[in-house]
């Protein structure tokens, strides 16, 4: 099974709360970040709706986080713009 591996390769600040995120195969999403940050329960991550604290998002190893990890979303939930599923993992947690 030959299964590659979706990397990201860039982040640009859209706005606030909005990043286009580019990924090793060319693929580009424009990824709303704020409903899944309003909709967190835990206050670390609610943290993130500081924008200066949103803003710190960096690359690493192809995936996109924040903090010590505070922040970090499956790489196929980015792919396919669909962070929102992400918000139920924590919920159940």
């Amino acid at each position: 099974m030959n299964t590659k591996i979706i990397a990201v390769v860039s982040v640009v600040p859209v706005n606030d709360y909005t990043l286009h995120v580019v990924f090793d195969d060319g693929t580009a999403q424009d990824i709303d970040f704020k409903p899944f940050l309003i909709k967190a329960l835990h206050p670390d991550i609610r943290a993130y709706l500081d924008p200066q604290r949103f803003a710190s998002f960096r690359i690493e190893y192809g995936d996109l986080v924040w903090g010590d990890y505070d922040l970090c979303f499956p790489i196929i939930d980015l792919y396919k713009n669909s962070i929102e599923k992400s918000i139920l993992l924590e919920m159940n947690a």
